[in-house]
């Protein structure tokens, strides 16, 4: 299973897996409870800065926010009639905001990384949950997000390369079989790693 990281060695690289978990909870939850686009477009520069840090190419970092802004070509809209431009506006920087913090943890964290943090973080508590296990779910979800965005992609090129269009439905359809696909193997190669209780 091949991630997202993006192998270099900028203070974010570097940064222990735990502490960047942190961060990026603590700015996450941050994000979701500011309500000033004000202090939303701070944090925008805040997220631009650690990209810019983190010396990751624009074309890779853009890759990461890309999926999201399907979702928001569907739900601004929405958002704009039931709550107003201000409502939606906030609520598309803070998905976006989240969305990219996320990418950057992926780009810049290996997997193998993020789960001997969990499991670091989870040992005091061994007794009561097994930190393998968890930092296993973790970084499968980890990853798990930009395969759905890729799957998404493909699809898209696929009718776009056979001249197809459609509803959405035609495309729900597809990806969610390849989905479902994808996760049976993965469940295979879990199983046959010995993850199968």
């Amino acid at each position: 299973m091949i991630g997202v990281y993006h192998p270099g060695t900028s203070l974010v690289h570097r940064a222990p897996a735990l502490a960047k978990l942190g961060v990026l909870a603590a700015l996450v939850t941050a994000v979701a409870l500011i309500g000033s686009l004000a202090w939303l477009g701070v944090a925008s520069v805040v997220v631009v800065v650690l990209f810019v840090l983190s010396r990751v190419p624009v074309r890779i970092a853009l890759r990461q926010v890309a999926p999201i802004l399907w979702v928001l070509a569907f739900a601004v809209p929405v958002q704009v009639i039931f709550g107003g431009w201000e409502a939606a506006a906030v609520m598309a920087l803070r998905l976006v905001i989240a969305v990219a913090l996320a990418g950057l943890y992926s780009l810049t964290t290996p997997v193998s990384a993020t789960l001997d943090a969990m499991q670091a973080l989870l040992r005091p508590f061994r007794r009561w949950i097994d930190p393998d296990r968890v930092g296993l779910a973790l970084a499968l979800t980890i990853r798990c997000v930009p395969l759905l965005a890729e799957l998404v992609r493909e699809v898209m090129e696929a009718r776009k390369a056979r001249g197809a269009e459609g509803s959405v439905l035609a495309l729900a359809v597809p990806v969610i079989v390849r989905a479902l696909r994808t996760s049976e193997h993965l469940g295979e190669a879990l199983i046959a790693r010995g993850f199968d209780d």
